[in-house]
């Protein structure tokens, strides 16, 4: 980032620093919306207008585009996937999963004309994993759960009454393996899908588990993915004559299906072209590709599929790059040469960036955006640098993304390099260019969270609706006037900070100690290979890699809040709480089978807990935040009541009846302050923590 970016940034968070101690000081109407909703920094500025005007949020968007905030997680959101508008009225309906504890979905419908925190009604609940939501050729809302495909009238006095269940058994959460092994949580159960208009269904089986990997050496094809019930696979549905699959009664049957394509991981992005089945349209995919530890690689995809084609799962990624694991397997039989020279193999029509997790897409038709028409919108869902925005491609005439020559670069957030070129194992690679309609959307300390997009719709004005499952909300893209706002610059913990506490923990003999019984005993063991390195390399001593692990841990946004280990992803995904999911894959059941692993848990609570030396406080219950201070007195931003905090003095010597703390959780902080002084916060709001 050049120091001009950099600067603009500056000016504009002290904007909005300005903006919240406005609102703060009693400037700001009393019925002024709180200051900050999952996350997000909430000004003086909205987005749309009348009543469908809502509190505007700093993302980094195109020109000519901004985004409101709908709802948030104090509308009692938790885990929301989907949307999609009910036809002929100003209503939605929101697949809210709830988390990952199997039956806590609900689907939702949202008056967004409602007043603030009465725009959600529930229509149904206690549902297996919610998230496909599709308005078939019948007009009818068609919804999804791990195992069943539905219909219902979401504006029915009694929505439940108005169930009537199409499908009802495909492979869900629970599945049982070709050779007879039982799967409690299958990797991928979710159920995306897609209608034609014929009312044909395609539905994504996602593959249970990442590579499909059995012991070596692998001589045979992934038995799962084989068969008439393959799973990483597309599955057809056709109606019967009429287009119209009838309900079905108890002790019937589900309606026969084939397998459309093969070789798919997980298919949770799917869009058919408006002009699908007729020939030469398209029907396209967004391909989570499996988890190698390496930043870039191996990209996503955009496939064009075709019936009766092999896309390459496990067996192949990228282009044509081969997984090492089945190499003995494309030596012969019906899957040899597959990535390179077999006829059943369809590469990809385009890559998209590693590990950008692509979880929603559709081609845009509407009057608001006549710049995008017929455009074909992917929204990234991922965490790691290249994911977190939402994509735009050019089409052809029959909805394909037009590839370029190589080289063709994409954004990578927050990086030295802040862009990098189409690559596999051959070199550079020809792919279809993209502009991003939200480009920025990392974490900005007090103005947003990272942004984590997954389902979206286009409604009925041309306006773009999206769900951000990790924070909770609903965000409506509308036109806007004037320049894009200045980029807000990356924010994340600074290698300094990251130096000071690694050298808390190994100056602590206890810190130190679990620090190693971490790495050995989880890192090393169940981590490593799935997401990345962890800077572990060879040659490294003991003590090195403890270092390398640790430093890794605390650069992740958002996985490490030191002296509070309940508000760190690092918790919640190796306990699976809340909307996180289990980590790592079958984790569920390490406690029981692996001797030590619930000591291990404990083990990582500790060394966040005790990472820097101090008494751990908690935010004393009352008004909703607390303000803090830095050595100046200048307003450094606001703690949520029941936030944990490290006072390193009780007593502040320079700030009678303040209390000094070390570092509050980073979202908190207005990007105005810096770390070199502490901070300082009222002794009356702070309590010892139980």
């Amino acid at each position: 980032m050049n120091q001009f970016t950099f600067e603009i940034g500056r000016r504009n968070l002290r904007l909005l620093a300005g903006v919240l101690t406005a609102a703060l000081l009693g400037l700001a109407p009393a019925s002024s919306e709180p200051v900050r909703k999952s996350g997000y920094a909430i000004g003086t500025e909205s987005c749309g207008s009348g009543d469908l005007a809502f509190p505007r949020i700093e993302i980094d968007m195109k020109a000519g585009f901004c985004a409101g905030l709908v709802a948030s997680e104090q509308d009692r959101l938790k885990f929301p996937r989907s949307i999609v508008q009910v036809p002929g009225h100003d209503l939605f309906v929101v697949a809210d999963m709830g988390g990952w504890g199997h039956a806590d979905g609900r689907l939702l419908l949202l008056d967004p004309h409602a007043p603030h925190g009465q725009r959600f009604k529930e229509l149904l609940t206690g549902l297996e994993y919610p998230f496909g939501l599709v308005i078939g050729p019948d007009k009818k809302l068609y919804a999804s759960t791990a195992e069943t495909i539905f219909r219902f009238d979401p504006l029915a006095d009694n929505p439940r009454s108005t169930v009537e269940t199409i499908i009802r058994h495909m492979p869900g959460r629970r599945i049982t393996l070709p050779d007879g092994t039982r799967l409690d949580e299958s990797a991928h159960p979710l159920k995306q899908f897609v209608l034609d208009r014929n009312g044909r269904l395609f539905v994504n089986v996602g593959a249970h588990s990442d590579d499909c990997i059995t012991p070596a050496p692998i001589t045979k094809p992934c038995a799962a993915a084989e068969g008439g019930s393959a799973m990483a696979a597309i599955w057809l549905f056709t109606p019967p004559p009429g287009g119209v699959f009838p309900a079905l009664k108890p002790g019937d049957p589900d309606p026969p299906h084939t397998v459309y394509a093969r070789g798919l991981r997980n298919s949770m992005a799917l869009a058919l072209h408006p002009n699908f089945p007729d020939a030469g349209y398209a029907f396209l995919q967004g391909e989570n590709g499996r988890d190698l530890p390496d930043i870039f690689k191996p990209n996503e995809e955009i496939n064009a599929i075709e019936q009766g084609r092999h896309y390459g799962w496990p067996y192949c990624y990228d282009l044509s790059t081969t997984s090492p694991e089945f190499r003995l397997v494309l030596q012969s039989g019906v899957y040899k040469s597959l990535c390179t020279a077999n006829a059943l193999y369809k590469p990809p029509l385009s890559l998209l960036p590693p590990h950008g997790a692509p979880l929603a897409m559709l081609y845009y038709h509407g009057g608001k955006f006549p710049e995008l028409e017929g455009k074909l919108l992917v929204g990234l869902h991922g965490y790691r640098p290249t994911g977190s925005r939402l994509l735009v491609y050019d089409v052809d005439d029959h909805g394909f993304p037009k590839p370029a020559p190589a080289p063709v670069r994409y954004h990578v957030s927050c990086a030295a390099d802040p862009t990098r070129s189409f690559q596999t194992e051959a070199g550079e690679v020809a792919a279809a260019p993209f502009e991003e309609l939200i480009a920025g959307w990392h974490r900005v300390n007090g103005a947003r969270p990272q942004g984590a997009p997954v389902g979206m719709t286009v409604a009925e004005d041309g306006a773009i609706w999206l769900v951000e499952d990790k924070n909770r909300t609903v965000i409506r893209i509308d036109r806007a006037a004037g320049e894009a706002p200045a980029p807000l610059p990356c924010d994340s913990r600074s290698p300094a900070m990251i130096d000071q506490l690694a050298a808390l923990v190994a100056r602590d003999p206890q810190n130190s100690a679990r620090l190693t019984t971490l790495r050995k005993g989880l890192v090393e063991k169940h981590c490593v290979g799935c997401h990345s390195d962890f800077g572990l390399k060879a040659g490294q001593s003991e003590a090195e890699q403890d270092g390398a692990v640790l430093r890794f841990m605390l650069s992740q946004d958002g996985w490490i809040y030191p002296g509070d280990p309940d508000a760190g992803k690092l918790r919640t995904r190796l306990r699976g709480v809340g909307g996180e999911k289990l980590m790592p894959p079958g984790g569920e059941s390490l406690p029981k089978t692996e001797p030590g692993y619930k000591r291990l848990l404990d083990a990582a609570d500790l060394l966040v807990a005790k990472m820097v030396p101090g008494t751990r406080m908690r935010i004393k219950a009352g008004p909703p935040q607390r303000k803090f201070y830095d050595k100046t007195d200048k307003e450094c931003g606001e703690i949520p009541a029941a936030k944990v905090v490290v006072v390193t003095q009780r007593s502040a010597v320079d700030r009678p009846g303040f209390s000094r703390f070390f570092r509050p959780a980073d979202p908190y902080l207005n990007g105005e302050c810096s770390d070199g002084d502490g901070y300082y916060i009222r002794q009356e709001f702070l309590v010892p923590v139980q």
